[in-house]
């Protein structure tokens, strides 16, 4: 039984169309389900709430990004995860990085860093953030030179 190229290269554009299709699939639902996890929107809240890191990034608005599956940085598992969310503002983008636990008791995510690496190099730590600013007066800024060794 012979069959003719045509039906071969419909064939071939069938399976490519239909294997891509998959994979896309496949890909946006576990875009989906992480963006959907407690352990990936503990640190974007933390994010969200720091004022300092918001002005450094331009935002709002925030954007956040598709996490890269093949990025090693990237692991979770039962009891663990630690992620690397691309973000960006206008300002400049850079990486979240985050590290969770699960409690095995309650089931529930419990974030143990989330840190903000920019492109520019600054490095915010969202568990213990710096004051914004504003908040620095011109005594506090000069107490904290005084602390550093900054003679005037």
């Amino acid at each position: 039984m012979r069959v003719s190229t045509s039906h071969l290269q419909q064939l071939a554009i069938f399976t490519t169309v239909l294997t891509g299709g998959g994979i896309g699939t496949m890909y946006y639902l576990l875009q989906k389900r992480f963006a959907q996890s407690d352990y990936h929107s503990l640190p974007l809240q933390r994010l969200e709430a720091c004022p300092v890191a918001m002005e450094s990034l331009g935002a709002p608005p925030l954007k956040v990004h598709n996490i890269h599956l093949t990025d090693q940085s990237n692991r979770v598992d039962q009891h663990t995860a630690q992620i690397k969310i691309p973000v960006s503002g206008s300002n400049t983008g850079g990486y979240l990085y985050t590290s969770s636990v699960r409690d095995p008791d309650t089931n529930r995510w419990s974030l143990k860093q989330a840190v903000l690496k920019l492109r520019k190099g600054r490095i915010i730590d969202l568990l213990s953030p710096p004051p914004p600013a504003a908040a620095q007066t011109p005594a506090t800024v000069h107490a904290k030179e005084l602390d550093e060794g900054h003679w005037h």
